[in-house]
């Protein structure tokens, strides 16, 4: 069951990092746009305040997916050396620092999404974008990331009391790449 749980937040995800990368897209499109109109003495301006807020977002959001993924980047020295229950403890506890760390994160994201709300406070740029706007999908991207940091947490802990140890270390240890390729081969 947990398991499910895990496959469908990491279909969920995938399809976040979809959309993620339309707008990613999208924000190369109007770059060029832009690099394009200025040759010919116009332009469509705002392109640095867009494409900052398009990072901002995406970085929150895609969070999420690479967690799932195994993308983070961690020191391994320690960890490949240790048995499988030793390599579920460090991973366990990886995600116990960064799920509160994560949380921390959201919560104090938010004071700054109100401000910018009970303020009506817009960029100091020739948009004038009201921040709420793209200060709104950054705080959902970092409140994903943390439930996302946090349901992985929980259901790694029921695969350890499950005994489930390989479980855990499939979905919250290293990306072993050569293992994966070897699996995919058989």
């Amino acid at each position: 069951m947990v398991l499910r749980i895990f496959d469908l937040l990491r279909s969920i995800n995938r399809a976040i990092a979809l959309v993620v990368g339309m707008g990613l897209l999208a924000c190369v499109g109007y770059v060029l746009l832009e690099i394009t109109l200025r040759r010919f003495g116009s332009s469509l301006g705002g392109t640095t305040e867009i494409t900052g807020y398009v990072m901002a977002v995406t970085t929150a959001w895609g969070m999420g997916f690479a967690l799932l993924e195994l993308a983070h980047i961690r020191i391994e020295v320690l960890r490949t050396r240790l048995a499988s229950w030793g390599r579920v403890f460090l991973d366990l506890l990886a995600m116990l620092a960064m799920s509160a760390t994560v949380v921390i994160i959201a919560m104090r994201a938010w004071p700054v999404l109100l401000r910018s709300i009970n303020n009506d406070s817009r960029a100091n740029t020739v948009l004038e974008t009201p921040l709420w706007i793209p200060q709104s999908l950054w705080f959902a991207g970092w409140v994903w990331f943390a439930l996302m940091c946090c349901a992985v947490t929980m259901i790694s802990l029921i695969l350890v009391f499950q005994g489930k140890l390989g479980a855990v270390e499939r979905r919250i240890g290293i990306r072993n790449e050569i293992a994966e390729e070897l699996e995919q081969a058989q």
